[in-house]
Parts: C-alpha cells; sequence; structure tokens
C-alpha cells in the first residue's frame, strides 16, 4: 500500500483555558482581602469601572427539616445588577468555574432540588440588622495569604500553583500538611507524583518548616536550611519518642556521640520551631471578617446572608462609555475602549457569579450541619465535599475553592467552611457516623473532666468512646489528642501532679 498525504477534515471539541477564564477561576477562591486588591487594581486599570458603595445584603433562608414538607418546591433566585437571571448565570458559572479546573472532568449546570427543606433566595437594601452581628471585627493576615505571595513566586505553571493553593488552603493551625494528596492531585487533574514535586518545593518557603507530613520532617526541613542534618542528627530525630520521654542515654548510644555533642545536639534542637505556623495564630475570631452569617428566624429556620462588607461591588459608567466611543476617533482608540467594555462587563458578572456560589455552598452546608447550628458540635455529621457538589449540581474542585479562606458566622463563634466537612468515624449498630471534629470534641471533654488521680489512658478514651456508639482505634485516639494538643496521659499525670 502506497503511502501518500491527503488533507482530511476533523471536528472536535476542546476548553481552551484563556486568561480570563484562569481569573475567573481564582476570584471563586479569593479571600475578601485578595477579593478586594484584585477590584481596587482593576478600577485603577479600566475608567470604565467604579465602586458601588450601596452594597446590599443577599440572603438565602433554610426551614429546618422538622418543620418543613418534603413536597415544598425551592427556589434560590437573586436580585443581580447584570440584569440576568440566577439560572443563566447558574450555567455560564458552571463552564467557568468547573469545566476550566481539570479540563477534562464533568460538571453540571442546573439548579439543585433538595428532598426536604426550604430555600428561598431575596435581596435587601437595609444592613441594619446585621449591624451588631459584625461589631469589633477586624482583619488580620493570614497564613495562606502570606504563603500565596509566595506561591506567586515560586511556582511558575499556573498548574502547579494551583495545587500549592490547595496545599497552603490545608494546612493545619500548626503549618503542618495532614492531608491526603491523592485527592489534591485528582481534583487538580494531576499525576501523584507531580503533586508530590510540588509539595516539596512548597517546603521550602517560608516559614521554614511549612508543609511538613509530621514533625520528623519538619524539623528535618529546619536542620537542612541550617546545614546541620548530619548523620547523627538525622538518627536522633528518628527516635524523637526517646527524646520526649527524656531518655537521653539511649539517644547519645543510638547517635553515637559524647554528652558534649550531644548537648549541642539538643540546644540546636530546642532552636527549631515545631510550630512554624505559630506567629499566625491565634486566628481570633474577632480579627476574622466572615464572609456568610447565620442568623436563626423566630420560626426556627435559618436565614443565610453574604456579609456585604466581603462583596465589593463595581458598576460600568454606560455614560462615559458612550461619551468616549463618541469622542475617540482612531482605531486604536476604540480597541482600547472595546477591551474595556469588555473587561468590565467581564467582572461584574463573575463577582455576582462569585457570590452566588458562595451563597450556594453555604445553604447546603447549613442545610446538612442544621444540627450544629441548632445544637452543637455534638451533632457535627460527616460530611465531604462530593456530598455538597452533588447536591448543588457542581464539582468538587469549586466547593474545594469557595471553601478556601472563607469564614462564616453563627451564635457559636467563627468557623471556616471547610470545618464542616469532617471524615466519618464508624458507628456501633449500624448507626450514622460520627464526624471526626464531633470524636475530638468529646475527647476533649473527657480530658478536662478526668480526675487528677485518675488519668485517662488512650486505651481508656476508646472504651468510654465505645460506650457512647463510636469505634475508634487507638491510634486514632493518639492521633486527634496530639492534634488537639493534648499531652499523653503520662506527661498529664505528672503536669497535674505539680498542679496539685
Amino acid at each position: 500500500m502506497a503511502l501518500s498525504a491527503r488533507l482530511q477534515q476533523k471536528q472536535s471539541q476542546s476548553l481552551v483555558m484563556t486568561p480570563q477564564l484562569a481569573q475567573s477561576i481564582k476570584l471563586l477562591q479569593y479571600s475578601h482581602i485578595e477579593l478586594s486588591e484584585f477590584v481596587r487594581e482593576e478600577i485603577e486599570k479600566n475608567p470604565l469601572l467604579e465602586l458601588d458603595s450601596d452594597n446590599k445584603t443577599i440572603t438565602n433562608e433554610v426551614q429546618p427539616e422538622n418543620i418543613s414538607s418534603k413536597d415544598e418546591t425551592i427556589s434560590n433566585e437573586m436580585k443581580l445588577d447584570a440584569g440576568e437571571k440566577a439560572g443563566d448565570l447558574d450555567a455560564s458559572f458552571e463552564n467557568v468555574y468547573d469545566e476550566g479546573i481539570a479540563g477534562a472532568e464533568k460538571s453540571g449546570s442546573d439548579n439543585s432540588s433538595l428532598s426536604s427543606g426550604s430555600i428561598s433566595g431575596s435581596s435587601s437594601s437595609s444592613n441594619a440588622e446585621n449591624a451588631d452581628f459584625l461589631a469589633s471585627i477586624g482583619e488580620t493576615l493570614s497564613l495562606a495569604q502570606h504563603l500565596g505571595e509566595q506561591i506567586m513566586l515560586a511556582f511558575s505553571k499556573e498548574q502547579e500553583r494551583e495545587v500549592a493553593r490547595h496545599i497552603a488552603h490545608a494546612l493545619t493551625d500548626d503549618g503542618y500538611f495532614q492531608e491526603d494528596l491523592q485527592d489534591i492531585a485528582r481534583l487538580n487533574g494531576v499525576s501523584l507524583s507531580q503533586a508530590e514535586a510540588v509539595l516539596q518545593k512548597f517546603q521550602t518557603l517560608e516559614p521554614t518548616g511549612i508543609g511538613a507530613r509530621n514533625l520528623h520532617e519538619c524539623l528535618s526541613i529546619q536542620l537542612r536550611e541550617k546545614d546541620r542534618f548530619d548523620p547523627a542528627m538525622e538518627k536522633l530525630l528518628a527516635n524523637l519518642p526517646l527524646l520526649a520521654k527524656r531518655e537521653f542515654e539511649k539517644l547519645m548510644k543510638v547517635c553515637e556521640v559524647d554528652r558534649e555533642d550531644f548537648n549541642d545536639m539538643i540546644r540546636e534542637i530546642k532552636e527549631l520551631d515545631p510550630r512554624p505556623a505559630a506567629k499566625y495564630e491565634p486566628i481570633l475570631a474577632a480579627n476574622v471578617v466572615p464572609d456568610v452569617l447565620i442568623r436563626q428566624k423566630t420560626d426556627g429556620s435559618w436565614a443565610i446572608d453574604l456579609n456585604p462588607e466581603t462583596l465589593p461591588k463595581v458598576l460600568v459608567n454606560h455614560t462615559y462609555h458612550a461619551e468616549l466611543t463618541a469622542a475617540v476617533k482612531t482605531p486604536d482608540g476604540k480597541e482600547f475602549i472595546a477591551e474595556c467594555m469588555g473587561n468590565a462587563s467581564w467582572l461584574t458578572k463573575s463577582l455576582d457569579q462569585r457570590a452566588q456560589t458562595i451563597l450556594k455552598v453555604a445553604t447546603e452546608i447549613v442545610k446538612q450541619q442544621d444540627m450544629f447550628f441548632a445544637e452543637g458540635v455534638e451533632h457535627l455529621r460527616p460530611l465531604n465535599l462530593k456530598t455538597v457538589a452533588d447536591s448543588i449540581k457542581m464539582h468538587e474542585s469549586t466547593i474545594s475553592r469557595v471553601t478556601a479562606n472563607k469564614y462564616l458566622m453563627c451564635d457559636r463563634g467563627i468557623f471556616e467552611l471547610k470545618y464542616f466537612f469532617s471524615s466519618s468515624i464508624t458507628a456501633s449498630g449500624g448507626e450514622e457516623g460520627h464526624a471526626s471534629q464531633s470524636v475530638k470534641h468529646k475527647i476533649k471533654q473527657m480530658v478536662d473532666a478526668e480526675n487528677p488521680k485518675k488519668v485517662l489512658s488512650d486505651d481508656q478514651i476508646v472504651l468510654k468512646l465505645q460506650e457512647t456508639g463510636i469505634e475508634i482505634a487507638r491510634r486514632t485516639v493518639a492521633k486527634y489528642r496530639d492534634a488537639l494538643r493534648i499531652p499523653s496521659s503520662v506527661q498529664r499525670r505528672r503536669e497535674k501532679q505539680m498542679q496539685a
């Protein structure tokens, strides 16, 4: 068979990541401080944009399941200055925020339907009822914002930056990364090896030791930077439990050093920071501006408001646009005006879409965790990104971005949205599982109430939790206890004896 060249037409569909599409994805993840800065820069560049000081509160309502009918219809309407219906924006929003993230992952664009409960939306021009709710709230620079600036410089590829941002938002209060890296790789459409490479580079950011997966790795990173990670120090870090027990003689034999060298090693260890993010703590509720406000109404339903203070509102000056269009005659001038108008329209629509999506996600969180808001942390339910994503017909990566750097304020305090996503601990008797946050709360209550003369061991905590229907392993209790910064039973007994 002879080979020959020929022309052939082929039709295919593909998603092109335009600069505006990439920026739209970023908008959803921005904190309100980052968003305000971005809007300010856009207004400085675009003569057709101006700030609207008359921000309006966007509200949703959720009826508790015990007083709502399963036959109730759901409406989720919002008054949008762009002049488009919420349904229209939903469709374009999904194309921007979901399909543009992973490229090949499928997302939905229809409005969600709930089996029970009633959700309705409205706009109110009065913010008086939120005045007391927002009293004494300031702003502070978060660790994620500090890392965000470094991520922009350290990573040249946008996909790597997205993975790094996910890692930053998954850090514990101490600055450790203890999430499943495979999940972050999947959400960003990269391989596990690529995500590992991003994490290793992430661990070179400041503060030193940030992003470590455990104490051993955290101290190792800091020692490597000081060029003090020699074989003896490596052996010392590999035996941290012996160091915690102050078994120095054993450690000297393991490290093969004399007492003088060992004392120098201990001195160097003490100079390290086991909590790299500590200087950014505490992120007090009074210093965080909530993006979402939850209020319980007199009929027992929940009102979900978007805080207008965190939603910069921009307007397009159509009058000035008409004047410029009539005055400018050169092709370059007309092209500039058209570009400004296109960017202005894109920004106003994107901000409305961002607000609507935050409201939809927050509303679903309140619906899923209604017992938490009514009864407290003991009633927090297991919840993952997929559950919320399926309920409101969005992609998991969209939910992940919405819950990053966004805070919710209710009668019980201020919580980051991702706080409400908690893994499930098996319940005995085939009952619904328990949220890990709820189990941590129970462990803390047990320790706080323990008898100084009968300090609870991890095994005893396991038995007490099993009595309440929680099936949990001892190592999980130890992990949760460490996360709560609760010392071991031996250390607690020693401390309480000293106090007595």
